[in-house]
């Protein structure tokens, strides 16, 4: 494995970000990292050097990001693998979300990875090399968890966008990787990383429930390592051929194939009618 590779980490101040940009600089990579926060990235990553690259970055602002990946690329010389972790939880349900947070769930979720996937392009393009790992959820790939339904739907986004990434960057000689953790033991559940509504509807115990149990009883016991999941990352990056879905944790694997045995059901019990659609073909007369 090379470790002449340039990273560049979103997120990186905490959770899976932060293990991956400690374990990158463990190997010998050259990383650059992005947080909100200056000071909480540095004092997250500890002692650092010239292989080192931390960044302010607003991911909601073009401008931030460009500035962010030009000091990369003038550090650096280069990027090689970009990895979109930047992102946040959100639990309520539809009906009591409001459009204000709903649209910052997918400010930051979405339109900031791509708004670092437009700016880095150009580069990755010019080098004829690349790979882009977007960090979704079990939950872009299954939506049947209450009280998730923005979060889903934003990680439903980088599922699509991510798969139409893929066929258009592969000619460029770009790999692009979307990532389904499913439960691990970061931060991701404490009141930093998760956000629930200002307004909350009694009706919706169902929703309450789960907020209760992924805040109390989930947080903290998940059985998925984030060390463990780093070193996949890491892997997957070494690949000549990566995936374009790598799915994480027993759980992601199980919940996977839940969706899949729901949907090839729903297919043949209803095929007569999804195929009963089109236009009866006409008898051609001799």
């Amino acid at each position: 494995m090379s470790t002449q590779k340039v990273w560049f980490v979103t997120g990186a101040s905490k959770g899976l970000g932060l293990s991956l940009v400690k374990q990158l600089l463990k190997d010998g990579y050259q990383v650059a990292a992005t947080s909100r926060n200056l000071d909480d990235l540095r004092r997250a990553v500890g002692p650092t050097h010239d292989r080192f690259l931390p960044l302010a970055v607003d991911l909601k602002t073009e401008s931030s990001v460009a500035e962010a990946i030009q000091k990369t690329v003038d550090q650096f010389g280069r990027i090689d693998v970009v990895v979109n972790n930047a992102g946040y939880g959100l639990l309520g349900s539809i009906e009591e979300l409001s459009d204000e947070e709903s649209r910052e769930n997918f400010d930051v979720n979405v339109f900031g990875s791509l708004n670092v996937i437009r700016k880095v392009l150009p580069y990755l393009r010019e080098q004829k090399s690349g790979h882009i790992i977007n960090i979704s959820s079990i939950g872009g790939f299954t939506g049947a968890f209450p009280g998730f339904g923005i979060y889903c739907a934003t990680k439903f986004a980088v599922e699509g966008f991510s798969e139409s990434l893929a066929a258009e960057a592969k000619p460029l000689g770009i790999n692009v990787t979307v990532v389904e953790p499913g439960y691990f033991r970061t931060d991701f559940l404490t009141s930093n990383s998760l956000g629930v509504p200002k307004n909350q509807i009694d009706a919706y115990q169902e929703v309450r429930n789960s907020q209760q149990a992924h805040q109390h009883q989930i947080n903290g016991n998940q059985a998925g390592d984030p060390e463990k999941a780093v070193v996949a990352l890491i892997r997957i990056a070494s690949e000549a051929n990566p995936p374009l879905h790598l799915f994480l944790g027993q759980d992601a694997y199980d919940l996977a194939y839940q969706k899949i045995n729901a949907v090839q059901n729903d297919l043949e019990t209803w095929k007569e009618v999804t195929v009963s659609t089109g236009f009866e073909a006409e008898t051609i007369r001799v």
